[in-house]
């Protein structure tokens, strides 16, 4: 599998800590959003495999603004090429999560206003989302649910 950056990342630590998070046994794919925006910030793996773009109907080029909980949103070209796909899939999972991670906060606030949300585990019959939420960043790791 390989890293489709958007913008670079400097932390080789962190660089190093992605690599060898993508080899562990069961991961499909990662993505890491910017924590204040929700933007995508880099991706490892096949997100169009796990979740196809929905926006991508058209053959043609057009853009799709997507909505982000805070009221804003942003953009992303899609073409019936593949690398576009797994870029506007990757856009879309990210702005679901983002609005999952949001609501999720928005509870663990109202419970206590003293507390925060360290990690979120959304296990499914296919598959596995673990989201760590970070101080600049979120990162959303997939891998599959191994059988009961």
């Amino acid at each position: 599998m390989a890293d489709k950056t958007l913008p670079a990342i400097a932390n080789d630590t962190m660089a190093d800590a992605l690599h060898r998070l993508s080899k562990k046994p069961g991961v499909k794919a990662w993505i890491m959003l910017d924590r204040t925006s929700g933007a995508v910030i880099k991706t490892n793996g096949q997100i169009a495999a796990i979740r196809p773009a929905r926006s991508a109907t058209s053959t043609t080029d057009s853009a799709t603004s997507l909505p982000t909980p805070t009221g804003g949103s942003f953009s992303a070209e899609v073409t019936s090429g593949g690398a576009d796909n797994e870029t506007q899939a990757a856009q879309e999972l990210g702005s679901m999560v983002w609005g999952f991670l949001s609501t999720a906060g928005s509870l663990v606030q109202e419970m206590d206003t003293e507390d925060e949300l360290k990690l979120l585990r959304l296990r499914t019959k296919k598959q596995e989302l673990v989201i760590v939420p970070e101080l600049k960043y979120i990162l959303v790791v997939i891998h599959d649910t191994p059988p009961a």
